[in-house]
């Protein structure tokens, strides 16, 4: 049993005062590996948030922790370096104050779902401003970036170049879009300016030539995310919506396989800090009947164990394809070169020599794992929505439809309620490659995105979104009859008809078409998929920007 991590800002940010107020007190070596670790953990917390200003400013300061941790005959450090380090965690502090905007509890937050109730109150509530500073001349952009952003419920500010920027809360973001010319001498002065007064915000330049010189001299002035030219409008919002989504993941699970009880101590500690789950085993002779029960996302393996070692084990795990991604990182006391280089070619991905740096620990461990899940995630997700790919979505449909059974089919007019309905639609963007073609591909990606966020926005966890191919979404709600699916899908797309698309020209509307059929008038995932195709070849038929619904009559004479 391992001890709970603090779960918000400001728990994290009380154990990490604490922590350093008794290492200025007493100066102990082991007091500051602690605060290292809090420091750490606290930026990992940060970056979950979506709050990468602050996880800039947070990183600033482990940097500067991580630079004097040294050895145990370096500390107490000195008066010097103790003053350096409060200025820092006061920098800290103050962003964080800063950062927090004073918003009445009651107010909904804004990655909660568009017109659902309110979602439940976490530690943080994001700002709903952005600000955009504009160079002369670039009105038009301005006014389609703002449009579209205040349609998805985020407050615009609207600044010229070089103005002194408004008092009150910090933005979440703040967008500079240059003169059409490209980046000019006094940009960089600006931008640093701003960065001084929004520490915590996330600060995008739009429109940067594709080359290196001028990303790094912007980076260096405070910038966070340059987006060159060709992309600038169809990237922005992606980027800022990002902001506001949480990342909610699975807990890290990590099986230690290590024979001294006080070095597990030491693991599950440090794995604990950073909310990561841990089991222990001290016999490696149990390591399957353990991995098949457990289900790890990474294996911690002592180099020298009873019986057999550690390169043994792995060499064992690399010949079984359930584990042979599995990351493994070894841990030793043995410095042999050789040696590491030997398990490391015999399948291992790093080596952690004994007594280990709990941060670099930590650090390893959530690298590895993010990895390894983002490996597996690749296989099911669609690169340019996150959504499930054709393959996940098809398989995702074909689940939920045997978990319902195939019992026989009902007539038109039966709309099964509860947990016994099920009902699909296919979307499809109407006039698509009309919008590439006449804007640009970087813009027609932009409207997928954007039809991808509105329906995750829409609609529930539970509901099955995928990119079904190009333009063309597959969706399963189920518990919902058909008629309830015509309407919700209906409402989404009179939503997405409004949605502004902003392009360096001003701004375009797209709309879509859908099709929608039912369980179980239509009994298996492949009839489904295919009446609501054919229901959306009705819609297109009869003038697209429409959701028409199938009949098992319509199916029949198809097939006939």
């Amino acid at each position: 049993m391992t001890d709970s991590p603090p779960s918000s800002i400001d728990d994290r940010l009380y154990v990490l005062r604490t922590r350093w107020e008794f290492y200025v007190a007493e100066g102990r070596f082991e007091q500051f590996i602690e605060f290292a670790v809090a420091v750490n953990s606290l930026a990992e917390h940060l970056n979950r948030m979506r709050l990468p200003g602050l996880v800039r400013v947070c990183e600033g300061l482990e940097n500067a922790a991580l630079a004097r941790l040294g050895q145990e005959d370096t500390h107490p450090l000195s008066e010097q370096d103790i003053s350096a380090l409060q200025r820092q965690l006061d920098t800290l502090m103050g962003a964080v104050a800063s950062a927090k905007p004073h918003v009445p509890d009651r107010e909904r937050r804004i990655d909660a779902p568009v017109g659902s109730a309110a979602a439940p109150e976490a530690d943080w509530i994001k700002p709903r401003a952005v600000w955009l500073i504009s160079a002369p001349g670039q009105a038009d952009l301005v006014e389609a970036l703002g449009h579209q952003l205040r349609y998805f419920g985020f407050q615009t500010v609207e600044l010229p170049w070089g103005a002194e920027p408004p008092v009150g809360d910090r933005p979440l973001a703040v967008l500079f879009i240059p003169a059409s010319g490209g980046m000019q001498t006094d940009d960089l002065a600006c931008i640093t300016a701003i960065r001084g007064t929004c520490p915590a915000s996330q600060l995008f330049y739009l429109g940067v030539a594709s080359a290196i010189e001028p990303i790094v001299e912007l980076m260096r002035a405070g910038i966070d995310v340059a987006i060159p030219a060709e992309e600038q409008s169809a990237r922005v919002l992606d980027r800022i919506l990002d902001l506001v989504q949480n990342i909610e993941q699975e807990k890290y699970r990590v099986l230690v396989v290590e024979d001294s009880r006080v070095a597990v101590a030491l693991i599950q500690r440090t794995l604990a800090e950073h909310g990561i789950d841990s089991h222990a085993i001290r016999d490696p002779g149990t390591l399957f009947d353990v991995l098949e029960s457990y289900r790890p996302d990474l294996v911690l393996m002592d180099m020298f164990m009873p019986r057999f070692n550690g390169v043994e084990a792995t060499r064992v795990l690399r010949q079984m394809s359930a584990y042979s991604t599995l990351p493994i990182v070894y841990l030793s006391g043995a410095t042999d070169v050789g040696m590491q280089v030997e398990a490391l070619r015999l399948g291992g991905d790093q080596f952690l020599t004994k007594p280990f740096n709990p941060v670099l620990l930590a650090a390893v461990v959530k690298t590895k794992i993010e990895r390894f899940r983002e490996t597996q995630r690749s296989t099911r997700l669609d690169g340019l929505t996150g959504l499930l790919n054709h393959t996940a979505a098809k398989s995702r449909l074909a689940s939920l439809v045997q978990q319902l059974g195939a019992p026989n089919r009902h007539d038109e007019q039966s709309q099964p309620t509860g947990q016994g309905a099920l009902t699909v639609a296919m979307i499809d963007i109407d006039h698509f490659k009309a919008i590439n073609d006449t804007y640009g591909h970087p813009v027609g990606d932009q409207v997928i995105r954007a039809l991808a966020w509105l329906l995750k926005g829409r609609l529930r966890s539970s509901d099955l979104i995928g990119r079904y191919g190009g333009e063309e979404f597959l969706i399963a709600l189920p518990g919902v009859n058909l008629d309830q699916a015509v309407a919700v899908i209906d409402r989404i797309r009179s939503d997405f008809g409004a949605l502004p698309h902003a392009h360096p020209g001003g701004a375009l509307h797209a709309t879509f078409s859908a099709g929608v059929a039912s369980f179980p008038m239509f009994d298996a995932a492949a009839d489904l998929t295919e009446a609501a195709d054919r229901a959306l070849l009705h819609a297109k038929r009869l003038g697209r920007n429409r959701v028409e619904a199938a009949t098992l009559t319509s199916h029949l004479h198809s097939v006939a």
